[in-house]
């Protein structure tokens, strides 16, 4: 079986049951519901859809994670807010699209003018966007501590320099976070990052952060202090550069020989080549390593007699890296990947355990996004909910409870170009329909992602009174949250473009199928003792 059919069944795998097989359960509070929830949220960064076991991936493995989803509920059409990491974390902590909260693209991205720098010879300058997270929101975990959690932090922030660091938005905690969106040193010590000790030499970062956050809870046990903790652990791991050891390289390599090495793995997108396939054995090794991580967590959430009353939480905050950056991985079927306005670069795993309230394998097909989590947990720990603060999202307890919501529109707000082959378009999602405008010229596309996930068929023509309501339904969102826009570039030339995008063609493609060989040969060495790692 190919992986694309492979991707295509795995609402058989990890035991996930249809929502319809709940409707008929009763749900009920534990015992220890009475109690505030302990809450264990694991976000990983640049993980695609199908980037683990459970959702449907062969080549990679990640039997802690699929844990997660085999007790607790997959959400099947669970999705980022934003393709690329800085709004989408945002939008987790504000509850807020990323055209409301201003965070539009990654922290440290180039816009307006300064866009041409980069030499793109682009059409548009990407709009300008916020810088950090507003001090004047209420975070989510804010809004625990004021419920009386005990908070902490550990990995990637990407939210803003010094003086809008975790600490300074809710966390009563620091370890790692800060505003570099990258493992500056590598995923190995030395880390160079000055929120977190260097380890031993050859010290992995994901399980360094799985270590600390063990650490927390053993020391901060609610069982013994009676506060209830929230720890987010926000992996470095899976954003480049992507690094294992050799052991792991090797085990890989080897499995990718052995279900037969593709001829050629990448085929031209738009901007940049897109990865097809899933044979990147260094990019697994990390995938694995973190997988491992969380297992760390998991294994001392038992111990210390915590899992029957924590809830768990585990998604990713963009899609997985098909093109640019590192092109780590494929999102086959889905189109596209990270930076990209398709399935591929917003849909995501997206995983509840919440004791009491869901069935082991649990699948729901209901869309839902990452604010969606802020009215959840405040809901699940008794909290009060703070519907000025999470404006975009809305509780799924509804879901965790085997019921439904309303049918309410999704909005996706990305005015920039992808560092990895995106372009600036807006995108609204209403019941199966999926509407992107594109800026570039204003042309409109149309998808039903239900009968068609690979979003190959565009209908907008045979569907023109869908196109103007969605339309009308995106832009009255956006302008009243003063969303901001590309503007045309007066000095676009467009065969500067064209030599520009021929070059790719002829050099970048070239050398990426290359790597890909050089990765799975047999004697491949970095030449660099495996990036410190010790092998």
């Amino acid at each position: 079986m190919d992986f694309k059919t492979y991707a295509r069944n795995v609402v058989l795998l990890c035991g996930l049951l249809p929502l319809t097989a709940l409707a008929s359960s009763a749900f009920t509070q534990d015992s220890s519901a009475h109690q505030r929830p302990n809450i264990l949220f694991i976000l990983a960064d640049d993980l695609g859809y199908h980037d683990l076991s459970c959702m449907g991936s062969v080549y990679y493995e990640t039997p802690n994670i699929d844990r997660i989803a085999r007790e607790g509920m997959m959400f099947s059409n669970g999705y980022a807010a934003c393709q690329v990491c800085s709004p989408s974390r945002a939008s987790i902590m504000t509850g807020k699209f990323p055209a409301r909260h201003g965070i539009t693209d990654y922290i440290g991205a180039k816009s307006g003018k300064d866009w041409r720098t980069l030499n793109r010879f682009t059409k548009l300058l990407p709009a300008e966007y916020a810088h950090k997270l507003p001090a004047a929101y209420t975070t989510l975990p804010e809004a625990l501590k004021e419920a009386g959690y005990k908070t902490f932090f550990a990995g990637k922030w990407h939210l803003g320099g010094k003086g809008s660091w975790p600490e300074d938005h809710g966390f009563d905690v620091n370890i790692g976070g800060w505003e570099h969106g990258s493992p500056k040193g590598g995923h190995f010590s030395p880390y160079e990052n000055p929120n977190l000790e260097d380890g031993p030499e050859g010290e992995e970062l994901s399980m360094r952060l799985a270590q600390e956050t063990a650490r927390f809870l053993k020391e901060n046990n609610p069982e013994q202090t009676g506060q209830p903790v929230f720890a987010y652990l926000s992996f470095y791991a899976v954003h480049s550069p992507i690094q294992t050891t050799q052991e792991k390289w090797k085990k890989y390599r080897n499995k990718a020989a052995n279900r037969g090495i593709a001829p050629k793995g990448y085929e031209m997108g738009h901007f940049l080549p897109i990865r097809q396939v899933q044979d990147n054995p260094i990019y697994a090794g990390l995938v694995e390593s973190m997988d491992e991580a969380v297992g760390v967590v998991l294994d001392a959430l038992d111990e210390l007699g915590l899992a029957g009353n924590t809830i768990v939480v585990f998604t990713s905050d963009n899609g997985g890296v098909s093109a640019g950056d590192a092109f780590s991985t494929s999102n086959l079927p889905l189109r596209g990947g990270k930076g990209y306005q398709f399935e591929g670069g917003l849909r995501e795993p997206y995983f509840i355990k919440a004791p009491g309230m869901t069935h082991g394998g649990a699948r729901c097909d209901v869309p839902v996004t990452g604010t969606d989590f802020y009215p959840t947990l405040l809901e699940l720990a008794n909290a009060p909910l703070r519907p000025d603060a999470h404006t975009d999202g809305v509780s799924l307890i509804p879901l965790l409870r085997g019921g439904t919501l309303t049918e309410r529109p999704l909005i996706w707000h990305y005015p920039h170009y992808g560092n990895q082959g995106g372009e600036p378009s807006s995108i609204i999602r209403e019941g199966d329909w999926k509407l992107i405008h594109y800026y570039e010229d204003g042309h409109e596309e149309l998808y039903n992602v239900r009968t068609d996930l690979e979003e190959q068929h565009d209908v907008a023509g045979n569907h023109p009174g869908r196109v103007s309501e969605l339309h009308t339904r995106l832009f009255d969102y956006l302008n009243a949250v003063g969303a901001r826009y590309p503007t045309a570039d007066p000095t676009y030339d467009e065969e500067q473009e064209k030599t520009y995008l021929k070059k790719i063609v002829d050099t970048r493609l070239p050398q990426l199928e290359q790597q890909r060989k050089e990765y799975l040969s047999e004697d491949f060495d970095p030449g660099n003792g495996w990036w410190g790692s010790g092998g």
